[in-house]
């Protein structure tokens, strides 16, 4: 008679701890992962799913496999993820988030509350802020998303959209933003469309309340916001292909090192404003440990390919034997240590209120977007000012090359 498969006997206590699990014959729950660290209330796990990793957090009301097996390794779910079939590896997802059938989640990846993604969706390195909305057939790598005020009024990429990351010469500085970090944590921008059957060539920055035309190739940033843009396909091209000649390198570095300002405020957000919000929740302190962790390893993913770009440069010009010469320098300016101290202290116009919300038992969404006008406008400021001072002190190391002059 063949043995009990593995984990069956974890699963057994899941079940008299009141987890829902229909069929724990069918559960493969691997040895490193830790039962108090998953939830009794109203967990489900369905049939044919897989846990894995010691960092695995399952909390309240957590649906898993609805739609086919799924794989869960080292992943944080807050309260009522639904994970319906797929692969998730070394991903945070908070509460109220959800992917669908045939998802690949993998490291890198933040999905914040409520946002989604429909079947078959691609994401690595990818951070999605509340309600962003991915629907099917998507790839969405190496990207920072925001914009929208609810699950009816949200930012959205259309079904078979892509975002081109990698580029002929096998490099990905090409993080892309749409929306932005210091507005975009306040929850009432504009949301951001792209039409399904599109594209964007990273890394671009858009602006809130873009719409991007079904069809259209992004190749450009949009900056202002609130345009709606059509691309028509290109004019054919015929050329000589010359590897690594990177005509636009200083625009190439001002996005790079904006996105990793962007993410430096990011984390000052978590770290001073969500913090009360994640102590209210079960397995709260674990997922914002979770959540600090995805920012830090995507600071060092964007730092790692910035400085693999700058190892193919040619010193033929000033600023760029700067940048060669400097470059350790410069990508350690962009780290969270490096900020001023006056920098890191959020304003108390922000910081009160929203705490109050929190030990009165208010959600962080609607803490947030129950603030009045001056506390938003102060916390923005803040955000901007730090993300600001990490692009002016990086610009500083390699003044030849010309960085955020027009800014």
């Amino acid at each position: 008679m063949q043995g009990k498969p593995r984990g069956f006997d974890k699963a057994m206590q899941l079940i008299e701890r009141g987890v829902d699990i229909p069929n724990p014959w069918s559960l493969d729950i691997g040895d490193d992962v830790d039962l108090d660290r998953i939830s009794s209330d109203g967990v489900t796990i369905h049939p044919g799913c897989r846990l894995h990793g010691a960092a695995t957090v399952i909390s309240a009301g957590v649906h898993l496999g609805e739609e086919g097996p799924a794989t869960v390794r080292d992943c944080r779910l807050g309260p009522g993820v639904r994970l319906k079939a797929g692969y998730f590896d070394h991903a945070v997802f908070l509460e109220g988030s959800s992917m669908g059938l045939g998802a690949h989640v993998r490291e890198g990846t933040l999905l914040e509350e409520q946002a989604s993604g429909a079947h078959t969706v691609g994401l690595k390195q990818t951070i999605l802020f509340p309600f962003v909305t991915l629907g099917s057939l998507i790839n969405f790598c190496d990207v920072l998303m925001a914009g929208g005020t609810s699950r009816k009024d949200h930012s959205e990429v259309g079904s078979a959209y892509i975002h081109f990351n990698f580029t002929p010469d096998g490099n990905k500085t090409t993080a892309s933003t749409f929306g932005d970090v210091a507005r975009g944590v306040m929850l009432d921008q504009p949301a951001i469309f792209l039409g399904g059957q599109g594209g964007t060539v990273g890394p671009v920055q858009v602006g809130f309340g873009t719409v991007v035309g079904a069809g259209s190739i992004l190749r450009d940033d949009v900056r202002e916001d609130g345009l709606l843009v059509l691309t028509p396909a290109p004019d054919g091209v015929s050329r000589p292909n010359t590897p690594r000649r990177y005509k636009r390198l200083a625009p190439l570095l001002e996005k790079n090192l904006g996105y990793l300002a962007g993410l430096v405020a990011l984390e000052a957000w978590y770290r001073t404003v969500r913090t009360p919000f994640f102590a209210q929740q079960e397995f709260g302190p674990l997922m914002l440990e979770g959540a600090l962790e995805v920012l830090a390893g995507a600071r060092a993913e964007r730092t790692k390919r910035l400085a693999a770009l700058i190892a193919t440069i040619e010193p033929d010009t000033d600023g760029r034997r700067q940048l060669v010469d400097r470059h350790a320098d410069l990508l350690a300016s962009c780290a969270p240590d490096q900020v001023p101290g006056h920098l890191r202290q959020a304003p108390a116009a922000l910081v009160g209120p929203l705490t109050a919300a929190a030990q009165a038992g208010t959600g962080y969404i609607a803490a947030v977007q129950a603030l009045e006008s001056p506390a938003k406008e102060a916390g923005t400021a803040w955000l901007q000012a730090m993300i600001d001072d990490t692009c002016r002190r990086a610009a500083a190391l390699v003044p030849d090359m010309g960085l955020f002059e027009a800014d």
